[in-house]
């Protein structure tokens, strides 16, 4: 199975911003479609932004203005710029292959078949 790492979490302050990064062990990364995915107590998870193998993107309403994700092949890393962060933004947050940025969506992410989920890093908007 692929193995992804995700790391950049960590503990800030409403309106700071933080960067995450999802790397994959064994496999390089630009063939593949990515997205990001939180997860909050209590709550399903959602997706938050996918980029896919030639850069098309995808953000769910609520990350929209704030939040930007990217892709270096050479790095074999996919990146999410996370500005102004809110408390509603505390989550687990994981990166996972999509094959369409459709599973993104709160439609179709239940349908993804994926179930090699990393670790995850944990972000908390406090005050």
């Amino acid at each position: 199975h692929v193995r992804f790492v995700e790391f950049g979490g960590g503990l800030v302050t409403p309106g700071e911003s933080r960067r995450l990064t999802c790397t994959a062990l064994g496999f390089t990364l630009d063939a593949y479609g990515i997205g990001w995915f939180r997860q909050a107590p209590g709550k399903e998870r959602e997706g938050v932004s996918c980029i896919s193998s030639d850069s098309d993107t995808y953000y769910t309403d609520s990350v929209k203005g704030r939040f930007t994700i990217s892709r270096d092949n050479a790095e074999s890393a996919v990146f999410l710029q996370m500005n102004d962060l809110k408390y509603e933004d505390t989550a687990v947050y994981y990166c996972a292959p999509i094959t369409e940025l459709k599973y993104c969506t709160s439609q179709y992410a239940p349908e993804l078949e994926f179930d090699n989920w990393g670790q995850g890093t944990q972000v908390i908007v406090s005050s």
